[in-house]
This record gives C-alpha cells, sequence and structure tokens, in this order.
C-alpha cells in the first residue's frame, strides 16, 4: 500500500537521518583508522656503504665534539679485551651527547647487570653497572642520549611497550663509576614495538628507532623503520608517554638470501642525514652487508 503523504515525509526523514548518521561513524572511523600525521615523516634511500661485520656490525654515531671528529661504530672486533675478558662479550648501539661525552651499552650471557661504558671528552674511560629492576631483561642493545645531555633513554629485546630512562652516566652530576647506575623513569609507548636496535633523538620529544622485527605483525611490515613521540623531553621524575609510527621498511637488499638482522641508527643533525646498518644473511654478511643512508623528503 502506498504511503501518505505525512507517512512519506516521516520516512524520507529517517532516511536522511540514518545516512547521515552512518556517514558521520563511517567519517570517525576512517579518521581513527588513518595513519597519524607523523606518517608522513617521509625518509628516502640516498645512498650506502660496506658494513664491516667485524667492526661496524652492531651500531654507529655521530660525534660533534672534538668539531670534525669521524663517525664511531661498534661491533665484536671493537670490544677491547679487558672488557671481553670480564664478560662484557656484546656491545650494542652507542650514542654521544653533544659536548662529546660517548656511550657504549654492553651486557653479557647472564647475570643480573649491565654496563655501559663512558668516554669523557679529553679521553678518558668509565664504567657505569646498572643492577636489573624486577622484570626487566638483561640485553643492552642501544643507548639514546636526550638532547639535553642529562637523560638517556634504552631498550629490552622482545616484544615490548616501554623504554627506560636512566641519568646519562658521566655527565648527569648524579651518576658515578662507583655506584649503581639506576633506572630513572620510564617511556610508556602507546603500541608495542619488538627487537628495537637502536634509538636516536631528531629533536627534544623525537625519536627514530631501527627495528628488527621478523614477523611484521605489530605494523604490518618487517624490520621497520619507527618514529616514537614523545609527550614530553625524558627526565627522571616522571614517566612520558610513546606515540609509534611505523615509517617504512628498512632495506633488505643482497646477493644471499635468508634472514637480514636490522642493526643500529644514527642522526647526523649537523647534515640531515639518517644512517641504519642492515646486516646481509649467510656468507653475504661479509660482502655486502651496508649502512644506508637516508634524507628527509
Amino acid at each position: 500500500m502506498p504511503l501518505r503523504p505525512a507517512r512519506r515525509r516521516r520516512h524520507v526523514v529517517r532516511t536522511v537521518r540514518a545516512a547521515l548518521v552512518a556517514l558521520a561513524t563511517a567519517t570517525v572511523a576512517a579518521l581513527s583508522a588513518a595513519p597519524p600525521a607523523a606518517a608522513a615523516d617521509t625518509w628516502t634511500e640516498v645512498g650506502s656503504d660496506r658494513a664491516d661485520p667485524l667492526t661496524e656490525s652492531q651500531g654507529l654515531t655521530s660525534v660533534e665534539v672534538p668539531v670534525n671528529s669521524a663517525n664511531r661504530y661498534t661491533g665484536i672486533g671493537t670490544i677491547p679485551l679487558g672488557v671481553s675478558t670480564r664478560g662484557w662479550n656484546h656491545v650494542g648501539d652507542p650514542d654521544a651527547s653533544y659536548d662529546g661525552y660517548y656511550v657504549e651499552p654492553y651486557q653479557r650471557d647472564s647475570g643480573t647487570s649491565k654496563m655501559f661504558r663512558v668516554q669523557a671528552p679529553g679521553g678518558a674511560w668509565s664504567e657505569y653497572v646498572h643492577a636489573l629492576s624486577s622484570g626487566e631483561a638483561l640485553n643492552n642493545s642501544w643507548v639514546a642520549i636526550a638532547p639535553g645531555g642529562q637523560w638517556m633513554l634504552s631498550g629490552e629485546w622482545g616484544t615490548m611497550t616501554r623504554l627506560l630512562v636512566f641519568p646519562t652516566p658521566g655527565v648527569n652530576p648524579s651518576t658515578s663509576p662507583s655506584a649503581n647506575l639506576p633506572q630513572a623513569s620510564t617511556v610508556r609507548l602507546d603500541r608495542a614495538v619488538r627487537d628495537v636496535q637502536g634509538c636516536d633523538f631528531t629533536g627534544p620529544t623525537t625519536l627514530l628507532c631501527s627495528s628488527d622485527d621478523p614477523a611484521g605483525t605489530l605494523f604490518g611490515i618487517t624490520k621497520p623503520l619507527l618514529r616514537i613521540d614523545l609527550s614530553a623531553e625524558p627526565n627522571g621524575t616522571s614517566d612520558v608517554t610513546g606515540h609509534v609510527t611505523a615509517l617504512r621498511q628498512l632495506p633488505l637488499r643482497s646477493s644471499c638470501s635468508g634472514t637480514f638482522e636490522t642493526e643500529g641508527i644514527d642522526y647526523d643533525r649537523r647534515t640531515g642525514t639518517l644512517r641504519v646498518i642492515v646486516i646481509s644473511p649467510g656468507f653475504c654478511v661479509l660482502t655486502d652487508s651496508k649502512t644506508y643512508r637516508f634524507t628527509r623528503s
């Protein structure tokens, strides 16, 4: 039976209202599903250099003090004998403060502590040991010194929703080689990250990180370059939050097939160049492992 005019009008109104509600719901869903603005932070590969598997396979950093200092790398071949014989047989991705303090992260195969080896601008070395907190993972893959210099971030292996904040050894006046280096606070991540091998600050509250994630289930890609935007500069008195965005997959190119391993990362603020080490699979670890260079575009 055809609708009467009044009923027809009410029917049309209900239809239009339902359509508007459906449109608004779809718009909200699309906006919430869209990648955040940080995803527009595009890093384009501009070149690469061979990474020596013994001395350039774990990490790297640019050093601003003294002026015109060479970039520094870490690998199994850079660990001093006197350090490795005491069980510190793995070195991770280092970093340097803007005033020239250089920090290397070390770990053992077992135990309840980590170690940070520090070289002062004058050349003297010292060691700072951190006793693991309850539930803290043993590995010590990387350090990232905040631009202010007083605070330093580190991370744990596996799938994690936090980064650890320490006073920067040798820089922060509260630290001493003769005392435990305590965890000061935490960065709480809004999304889980997996197997982070290195991070570096590009600004007071922005980090770029290299992930060795082999599964790709967290962001839809394996071996991602991540950006972490902090809610505030890290400090030792309160936790801050970190918003995680996957920017791109890191290069996975080699004459050999198999499993690649992403390693350390460095952002050189003087040139705006980002560098990431990617180790090739199999025999090609010796021949075509690379430090890739990127610039923002």
